[in-house]
């Protein structure tokens, strides 16, 4: 599948703004500042076809890529301290509702820090898409951040700390160095069969 020759599509603020779901989608999910805006530029071969910010909490849309065969779902990052209240409970809001109408979700790329234990939000993200069976792998951002003793460090203990979850893989991945892409995109295509 050609992952360069994506496209930005459109973006909505309500989910009730959201076109029907034609193509098998592929979410992107994660907390603010995670680095998903980077994965993405990096295995769709792209500089800013994602748009990153530089302060955390500023995508509020759910963002649709096209590729050939399928559409590439940005969520809004989660768990930004700042964001009001009611900002949050229109997130939670769309995302429920997102992931609760029948869209053809063939998988979820669930990012999370590789130098950090997961947050309170990365593991109700989990528990969430694990309740609803959801396929999903887990994409380490930032490895590149760690030394090679706390890189395997860390791997062994977020892979015993996620292992209560469905997580198909856990991929270590570098927006920096390009580790992980190939995987990634692998298991998108695989999914997509």
């Amino acid at each position: 599948m050609r992952f360069d020759n994506a496209e930005f599509e459109t973006s909505f603020g309500t989910f009730a703004q959201m076109p029907e779901s034609v193509k098998p989608e592929i979410v992107f999910s994660g907390r603010s500042n995670v680095g998903k805006s980077s994965l993405l530029n990096k295995i769709l071969n792209r500089k800013a076809l994602a748009r990153v910010s530089a302060s955390p909490g500023k995508t509020v849309t759910i963002n649709f890529f096209k590729l050939d065969k399928a559409r590439l779902v940005d969520l809004p990052g989660y768990g930004y301290a700042k964001v009001s209240q009611s900002e949050k409970i229109r997130w939670a809001k769309m995302m429920e509702s997102y992931f609760n109408s029948n869209r053809d979700i063939r998988l979820v790329v669930q990012l999370i820090d590789m130098r950090h234990s997961p947050t309170k939000d990365d593991l109700q993200m989990l528990d969430f898409l694990t309740q609803l069976d959801f396929p999903f792998i887990v994409a380490l951002t930032k490895s590149d951040k760690l030394n090679k003793t706390e890189y395997s460090n860390q791997l062994e203990s977020l892979k015993q700390e996620l292992s209560q979850f469905n997580v198909q893989q856990i991929i270590p991945f570098s927006a920096k160095s390009g580790e992980g892409s190939d995987k990634i995109k692998s298991a998108i295509e695989k999914a997509l069969v």
